[in-house]
């Protein structure tokens, strides 16, 4: 009876002893899994970082040059600004000298008479211009109502 009694005891000691060591290498493997799991997470933080970082980086450059552009923007309207006063200086002078140069005024006239539909020698005796030149604003307007 008692060597029955011991051989229970045996049976249940590596019983008890298999799953001992049993649990253990679960244990170990879980631990494995568990440090390998967290090498991941660490790794894939670092990577997080490093791409918010990027991202504030591009963000930051998207902003100057938005403000690049628009101060680009700004000195493109003042310069066009500026150049719509010269031109118009421009042509005040031009208009200016048209009416205070006589030559000018039979020119205007001339063409203007041309635009209305006048002949060639009906501007010739109206503004007493020189054949050649009277031919040569004839054609220029013809070319311009052509083109």
């Amino acid at each position: 009876m008692w060597l029955g009694v011991a051989i229970q005891t045996g049976l249940l000691v590596l019983f008890a002893v298999g799953i001992y060591l049993w649990v253990s290498r679960q244990q170990r493997h879980i631990q494995l899994q568990q440090t390998a799991l967290e090498k991941q997470l660490e790794y894939a933080a670092k990577q997080l970082a490093g791409s918010q970082h990027e991202v504030e980086e591009l963000r930051a450059g998207v902003i100057g040059v938005g403000q690049r552009v628009l101060q680009l923007d700004t000195g493109l309207n003042q310069l066009s600004e500026q150049l719509t006063a010269q031109l118009q200086l421009l042509a005040d002078k031009q208009q200016a000298l048209e009416l205070t140069d006589p030559e000018s005024k039979i020119y205007s006239r001339a063409m203007k008479m041309v635009q209305l539909g006048a002949d060639l020698d009906e501007i010739i005796r109206e503004c007493e211009l020189p054949r050649a030149e009277a031919e040569l604003l004839f054609n220029l307007h013809q070319q311009k109502k052509q083109g």
